[in-house]
């Protein structure tokens, strides 16, 4: 953090600086953004539970009715749940973890986090006893020189309807009653002031994890509000007029970026970035196409990528390229790629393309090495990027610890073998 140059007018003279300026360079994030590139991954489903990304945590309910964490508070036995939560939370990412993402050459985490580790409200039937796991998630990022984004990913209400935000249901409903944004405003707040003084750690906020924008104004109306209302539970976190150094990280709502065009831009705002997330997996158009063809559309994302007026990262994105990973679609879903998903056709067997990494035939592999890099080398047109995710149970196409391990992805990200791949 830069200490504040006193304001006297020679110093002005002398650097020849308006004051507006001044006061604006004094905003000095944890991280050169403006230098250098994100290369990060996404500590998914730990804090936060995907029954995609840990099957056996909700198989072993032996209730099917058990899809996200909601559920599995309310019809899992009170005394299990809570051991195998607080099981699960010492174990699925430990300080070693960190350590092999640092020795990865990756300088980011984005750590995904519910609501109700901060609080629960009345007939809510959530667990808690995230916090000091996020505090130590704090320490190990700090111990190996890693940045730390704080996502919230689930709100009350829920701001996307998807399992991933702890309650999965057919239409979302935070936007519609403002008790769940004032709730969601004063978490924020919350996160903000815990961590305001340790911003070489925690540079960046993300105060909601993909909301349903697709949904149109009923959702962007009370978003754009809630997006401004963040930028000052954030960026002022003292309940002064003292900034702090945090960055404010907005997801794009499934919008265009040229949708955010001008949206909270200097210099009337400082501190504003915007997270896009890029999936080739959630369509049957998407499942459909030849690897060559994922690979091109990859590529042709960087135009887009490297014109837009905030900082810019792409904070979600896999090397996959089939929803053939048991429960991606939701507990009790199957696959477009093999046409078990309501209103698929059926592309191919699934199998050899998700799973264990030992079932993988070598083209896959050197396909997944020539996606995952052309992924790299579009998303560095933005300010950089995070993978989803770090380690997964039993889909490892997903899994960046797996792409280590297995050979599609370098222990340098910079380290690549296909670097005109995009041409």
């Amino acid at each position: 953090m830069s200490t504040k140059l006193p304001m006297n007018s020679a110093l002005l003279a002398l650097v020849g600086l308006s004051l507006f300026h001044s006061v604006s360079s004094q905003f000095s994030p944890g991280f050169p953004y403006d230098s250098q590139k994100v290369r990060g991954v996404n500590l998914g489903g730990w804090l936060l539970l995907e029954p995609w990304i840990t099957p056996s945590i909700f198989d072993n309910t032996g209730n099917p009715n058990i899809v996200d964490e909601w559920t599995f508070g309310q019809y899992y036995d009170s005394a299990t749940a809570t051991n195998v939560l607080q099981n699960h939370w010492n174990t699925w990412i430990t300080q070693n973890d960190f350590a092999n993402i640092a020795a990865a050459g990756l300088n980011h985490v984005r750590l995904p986090i519910g609501y109700w580790a901060f609080e629960v409200g009345p007939g809510e039937p959530y667990i808690q006893g995230q916090l000091p796991y996020l505090q130590n998630a704090v320490q190990w990022a700090s111990q190996y020189g890693l940045k730390l984004i704080i996502d919230l990913h689930g709100a009350p209400g829920s701001q996307n309807g998807y399992d991933n935000s702890g309650y999965r249901m057919s239409y979302p409903t935070w936007q519609s009653n403002q008790t769940n944004i004032a709730r969601t405003d004063a978490i924020i707040k919350q996160i903000a002031s815990m961590f305001a003084s340790q911003v070489d750690v925690v540079p960046i906020i993300a105060p909601l994890n993909e909301p349903a924008g697709y949904y149109g104004s009923s959702v962007l109306t009370p978003l754009r509000q809630y997006y401004y209302d963040s930028y000052g539970n954030i960026r002022y976190p003292y309940g002064t007029s003292t900034q702090s150094n945090t960055i404010v990280l907005l997801h794009d709502a499934f919008q265009p970026l040229s949708y955010w065009n001008g949206f909270e831009t200097t210099p009337n705002f400082q501190g504003v970035a915007m997270d896009t997330h890029i999936y080739q997996v959630f369509s049957n158009a998407d499942v459909q196409i030849s690897w060559q063809s994922h690979i091109d559309t990859a590529c042709g994302t960087q135009s887009t990528l490297s014109n837009f007026d905030l900082w810019l990262m792409v904070g979600e994105w896999s090397p996959a390229v089939t929803d053939c990973a048991t429960y991606l679609n939701g507990r009790g879903y199957g696959a477009r790629y093999d046409g078990s998903y309501p209103g698929s056709t059926y592309v191919g067997s699934c199998t050899g393309l998700t799973g264990s990494a030992s079932t993988f035939s070598s083209s896959y592999m050197t396909f997944l090495r020539q996606f995952w890099e052309a992924q790299v080398i579009s998303y560095e047109k933005s300010n950089g990027w995070l993978m989803w995710t770090w380690k997964t149970e039993s889909a490892d196409e997903w899994s960046y610890l797996a792409g280590l391990q297995n050979g599609w992805i370098p222990w340098s990200p910079t380290d690549l073998q296909y670097p005109t791949i995009c041409g």
